[in-house]
């Protein structure tokens, strides 16, 4: 018989998601939103290496998550990128990369959450600062 979904695990929830293939954990004791995607030839830019702007995506996935994080154990409360900063420390090469959120300060509304993208092994990819806002009723 088989398992039930994990309820921590968000899948194919929105179009970038389904596009890119990414899976979304929020079920870490930590309050940490994570982020992961295992690395195909769709995901390479020219260079053969990890897109920039997916590795982008993954951080800022898992930033969001993690703001979400700190209002709804489900992770999903909305929440919006305010701003977004990346440093691309190494290339990611095919196979798994995992993204993780760390509120590192904020208020009521907006929430400052770092993040890094690291490779299977644990190598540092890249990392990402950014504002996030919470969103009430849907509306900007």
């Amino acid at each position: 018989m088989p398992s039930a979904p994990d309820p921590n695990v968000i899948v194919n929830e929105t179009g970038a998601q389904r596009l890119l293939g990414y899976v979304l954990d929020v079920g870490g004791s930590d309050k940490h939103g994570r982020c992961r995607l295992d690395i195909t030839q769709d995901h390479l830019n020219r260079h053969n290496v990890l897109h920039g702007g997916i590795t982008s995506c993954l951080l800022d996935t898992a930033a969001a998550a993690t703001a979400s994080l700190s209002v709804d154990d489900t992770g999903r409360a909305p929440f919006r990128s305010v701003s977004l900063s990346v440093n691309y420390i190494a290339p990611a090469k095919p196979g798994r990369v995992e993204a993780t959120g760390q509120i590192t300060g904020g208020g009521r509304t907006l929430l400052f959450v770092s993040g890094e993208l690291r490779d299977a092994s644990g190598d540092l990819i890249a990392t990402s600062s950014g504002v996030y806002k919470r969103v009430s009723g849907g509306g900007l």
